[in-house]
């Protein structure tokens, strides 16, 4: 049975192409609205096989959340509570991950897998299920400083990837185009390649690098609870994430309990900071510079790490203020020393040449430096990306104290670790034009290898031959493994 009843709450407009996406249809869904209420039962287990002819229970949430942008969800937990999926989502964990607060590992838990999941299912239905702490710990960031991590239970990881499979079914159809953080099927990549194919092909003359402050940290629980709602209308799924956002942290044996902010590792924390995002920047952003520009604006949006291109720079000053505003009704601040509105794009190096300028300055975004450049054989204007150098001297740091500590062990061994470690560097960082830094990269593990190797005792002998040797055996050669972004964005 269907309840429908109109609110007073606006309807966002419409969405139109950003022009930059992973698909022609990425940012040409249609808008979403924030108000109708409506009850949408789900009769059929999601844990069961769809019969021929039928839908599963969450691509008939998915089909229902397009077609109806109004449409308010109130029959959602109960397949979050389906014993079948929560041992979808325990098999999906890693085996290796860190426990949370209770020292609950994978593997012991599985020994008696069905019964505990029955017996989670149950408490989940009942209301009898008690989110836990998280327990925070710190990990390095490339500048220095520490990054806190929030690791939950493996309970509350199961359940937290149920939810947020089940959101999921929802969101996905009301996300911007331009939104690539943490999203099914979009990767880092479709966000670098959307923004070069957008700087390269619309009239972008200026851009706004910008970085929010603490974002985890500063998402205020109120806000985002009124997001969720306007989606979501199933109290015990409310409940539920007021639960986990009201848990608190465990650190160094002592509870603390937070009024803001999601902890970074629990595994429905991206889906609320994309929830958040969404309300807070997406919508606002996409209205904005459909009323309120003179010219071509583009946007990529990953996580909290947004790039923001103008034709005009009258456009990107304004939107600058306007988004300063925007962010503080929301208790969210853009971090002074990160966020520049810099001269970039196909004319920038000769307008500034003109005014007697030096280059363009460059921006990093996802791990890369982007910049400036011109193709040497015809001269045409090209983003030229390449690893973030700071970045790269902190991976080569890393691996150096790492080497130190396997110092003793046997070469095969280390040598293997090196493969993977390598590879995984190449994975994300052999765009094209590249190769000199994947040379730079894998020469200098060679030189930190052998500079280990060569302290292992006092007799030692490394020499350059042998590890040549060592090297070709265990050490791939760099190549370049994905494609132009105009080959993978149609703009």
């Amino acid at each position: 049975m269907n309840e429908r009843g109109k609110s007073d709450r606006p309807v966002v407009p419409m969405k139109s192409p950003n022009k930059v996406g992973i698909e022609p249809t990425a940012e040409g869904r249609k808008g979403r609205g924030l108000a109708k209420e409506n009850l949408l039962q789900q009769n059929r287990p999601i844990g069961h096989r769809a019969a021929p002819g039928r839908q599963s229970a969450l691509e008939r949430i998915r089909k229902a959340a397009r077609k109806d942008k109004e449409v308010r969800f109130t029959a959602l937990w109960q397949h979050v509570c389906d014993v079948q999926r929560l041992r979808e989502q325990y098999v999906a964990l890693r085996r290796d991950s860190a426990p949370g607060v209770d020292g609950q590992t994978w593997e012991p838990y599985g020994g008696n897998l069905e019964a505990n999941l029955q017996d989670l299912s149950n408490r989940l239905h009942r209301g009898a299920y008690h989110a836990k702490p998280v327990k925070r710990v710190y990990i390095p960031k490339p500048d220095g400083r520490q990054r806190p991590i929030g690791i939950p239970t493996l309970e509350d990881k199961i359940v937290q990837r149920a939810a947020a499979g089940v959101l999921s079914a929802v969101y996905e159809t009301d996300f911007m185009g331009f939104s690539y953080g943490f999203r099914p099927g979009r990767r880092p990549h479709d966000a670098l390649d959307a923004l070069a194919v957008g700087i390269h092909r619309r009239k972008v003359g200026w851009v706004l690098d910008a970085d929010i402050r603490g974002f985890f940290d500063t998402i205020e629980h109120e806000w985002l609870v009124k997001f969720v709602e306007h989606r979501i209308a199933d109290p015990r799924m409310i409940r539920h994430i007021k639960k986990w956002l009201n848990a608190g942290v465990m650190e160094d044996g002592k509870r603390m309990q937070v009024e803001e902010g999601t902890p970074q590792g629990g595994s429905i924390s991206p889906l609320l900071a994309n929830i958040y995002l969404h309300y807070a920047f997406d919508l606002w952003a996409h209205q904005w510079r459909k009323t309120q520009t003179r010219g071509d604006v583009i946007i990529v949006r990953y996580a909290d790490d947004f790039v923001v291109g103008f034709e005009h720079r009258s456009d990107g000053q304004q939107f600058l203020n306007d988004l300063r505003e925007r962010f503080r009704r929301f208790g969210l601040e853009l971090h002074p020393d990160k966020t520049r509105l810099i001269e970039f794009g196909r004319y920038a190096a000769e307008r500034r040449a003109r005014r007697g300028l030096g280059k363009p300055e460059t921006l990093d975004f996802l791990g890369f430096t982007h910049s400036c450049a011109k193709t040497r054989t015809y001269g045409k204007f090209i983003v030229l990306r390449r690893p973030v150098k700071k970045r790269m001297r902190a991976k080569l740091k890393a691996i150096y104290e790492e080497l130190r500590r396997r110092l003793h062990d046997p070469v095969e061994e280390v040598g293997t670790w090196l493969k993977s470690v390598v590879g995984g560097w190449y994975r994300y960082y052999a765009v094209p034009l590249t190769s000199k830094d994947l040379s730079a990269f894998r020469y200098h593990i060679r030189w930190l290898w052998r500079r280990t190797l060569s302290r292992r005792s006092q007799k030692s002998r490394m020499t350059w031959d042998r590890m040549d040797r060592l090297a070709a055996r265990w050490l791939p050669l760099p190549r370049i493994l994905h494609p132009y972004p105009s080959e993978r964005i149609h703009a």
